[in-house]
């Protein structure tokens, strides 16, 4: 559940927010962010969507959304500062205010990082900062936890240590695999990502 804390109330944003996404493989909370934008929850617009991997499903989301796509392949680069440079390069072009890595799965650097300090978000499938890195899922399910869930969370240049933005908490239930839990903790990573992001817009005083 999300944090009775949050009012929705808080989370309206006067200005619209130019957003830049990163994503690497299905696109779910990409078009979560895109889903909200169009109900006008979020007062926002998708400037680009970046992603990695050629085979990337999340492409065919942002034709739906008639949002432009840049692919950028990371082995095509010499090294993760030179594919985050690039990065750089098209978000400025793009004008874009606050980026979202929507699932990108390639570790960045500070060239990024400091190109948009404090307006560089991540969703992590766990409660941070328990079970960072990869297979976050699988690490809670191998530690016997009873209850793991979601963060939204600053990038940092130490992997999924950023300061926290919205949290949700999944129960794990004794019949659980990895997907099935997995399938749970997107039905809240698609809730919080918006909010997260509009928390972080607020923070940055964006709107």
């Amino acid at each position: 559940m999300i944090s009775p804390s949050i009012k929705p109330e808080s989370l309206e944003l006067n200005k619209k927010i130019k957003l830049g996404v990163l994503a690497s493989g299905s696109g779910t909370n990409f078009e979560a962010v895109a889903k909200a934008i169009t109900n006008q929850s979020l007062n926002a617009q998708i400037q680009v969507l970046i992603y990695n991997n050629p085979e990337a499903k999340v492409t065919q989301k942002a034709e739906n959304f008639q949002i432009p796509a840049v692919l950028l392949n990371h082995r095509k680069f010499a090294s993760r500062e030179d594919l985050d440079k690039k990065i750089v390069e098209v978000l400025q072009e793009k004008e874009v205010d606050l980026v979202v890595m929507a699932g990108w799965m390639r570790v960045v650097t500070p060239v990024l990082i400091d190109a948009y300090p404090n307006k560089l978000v991540n969703i992590h499938p766990s409660l941070l900062p328990s079970f960072r890195g990869i297979k976050a899922i699988t690490q809670a399910l191998d530690a016997g936890v009873k209850i793991t869930g979601c963060t939204v969370h600053l990038v940092v240049p130490e992997v999924d240590a950023g300061p926290v933005l919205i949290q949700a908490a999944v129960p794990i239930l004794a019949q659980d695999t990895e997907e099935t839990l997995h399938q749970r903790i997107q039905v809240q990573e698609h809730l919080i990502l918006p909010l997260g992001i509009a928390l972080a817009a607020k923070l940055n005083n964006l709107a």
